[in-house]
């Protein structure tokens, strides 16, 4: 009699702590303005341990947003940005993972809704691995990177310059460092 091989679901929660979703954006044509979100959750499953397999569902509170000045996140969350009174959620669903180069890097495709605007976006993933810690959880490390242009979602404010060109690029890179707990 043949054994079926079985591959079970497999849970894993964010691990608030140790993980950072980022971006950043050209402020006067030149310097970077970065901020956070610090208030943010996922739904992650894969086939076994293989995160290609990966069923992502992610949000992030908009009004958790933070750039160091009080001002400008006030800003950002108002109507002119996030409109967080409005919109309380940014949220990404994957649909596809294609892996790059056999060796951790994937190309994550997905739908990123922001102010009830639905775009597919590209995101580069790099996988560290599988690693336990020091008290027995075991964890996947990955950073993943992109681009998007903040008018696909309506996120439209901006100033001219004096000398030519905009004070905000319409350009966003996310830069995010996640570490996943596998649920028992």
């Amino acid at each position: 009699m043949e054994t079926e091989n079985v591959v079970t679901q497999v849970k894993w929660g964010l691990d608030p702590v140790h993980s950072e979703i980022g971006f950043k954006v050209k402020h006067l044509m030149f310097a970077n303005v970065r901020g956070t979100f610090k208030e943010f959750e996922g739904s992650i499953y894969t086939t076994g341990e293989d995160f290609k397999t990966a069923e992502i569902d992610f949000w992030i509170n908009p009004a958790s947003i933070s750039t160091g000045d009080e001002k400008r996140d006030a800003h950002l969350k108002s109507a002119d940005f996030f409109d967080v009174e409005q919109f309380k959620e940014i949220n990404f669903v994957s649909n596809t993972t294609e892996d790059v180069d056999k060796d951790g890097s994937y190309e994550l495709y997905g739908e990123l809704t922001m102010k009830g605007v639905k775009k597919q976006v590209k995101l580069d993933v790099e996988f560290g691995g599988i690693i336990k810690d020091p008290w027995g959880n075991q964890k996947a490390i990955f950073n993943i990177h992109g681009k998007i242009n903040r008018k696909d979602w309506g996120l439209n404010w901006n100033a001219s310059l004096e000398a030519g060109g905009l004070l905000v690029s319409e350009d966003v890179w996310i830069s995010c460092e996640v570490q996943l707990v596998k649920q028992s």
